[in-house]
């Protein structure tokens, strides 16, 4: 069993007279692929008076996206969260045969999907000097973790 952490985070905004707000999207929830156990969320918005639509963007994220039907003097976003810091093996995960040497290639339909992460960026001064100083050669990974 891990630690339990109790976080609280709050958001005020004050207007000297009464403001008609916009749409307003909250970023303020974990997303379902987060690793970390969460036991408890609650979200508490001022003015009462208002709905939200969770909506999700391309990488999973939650969005929370209030829409407020009268004029306010305040809004106020209050999250309340409850998560168990446990230990978490980042290297817990497996590794398609094909990806056990180095260098290996995507399939055609995976590289299209990773397109704009397999575009390098030119190498600035340090990097090309740690480049130029070390030996890159073709390693087995077969029980191993290894780097150049």
């Amino acid at each position: 069993m891990g630690i339990h952490v109790a976080l609280n985070h709050k958001t005020t905004y004050r207007y000297d007279h009464r403001v008609t707000l916009s749409p307003q999207i909250v970023r303020l929830k974990p997303a379902p692929h987060c690793r970390t156990p969460i036991l408890s969320y609650s979200m508490t918005v001022t003015p009462k008076d208002h709905f939200i639509n969770w909506q999700q963007d391309p990488f999973s994220n939650y969005l929370g996206r209030l829409v407020f039907h009268k004029p306010t003097t305040e809004f106020i976003v209050d999250i309340d969260l409850v998560a168990e810091m446990i230990i978490i093996n980042p290297f817990d995960f497996f590794l398609e045969p094909k990806s056990e040497e180095f260098p290996f290639s995507y399939e055609s339909n995976l590289k299209v999907d990773l397109a704009l992460y397999l575009k390098p960026s030119p190498a600035g001064k340090k990097l090309s000097a740690y480049m130029d100083s070390i030996a890159i050669a073709s390693h087995s990974t077969s029980s191993t973790f290894w780097w150049p």
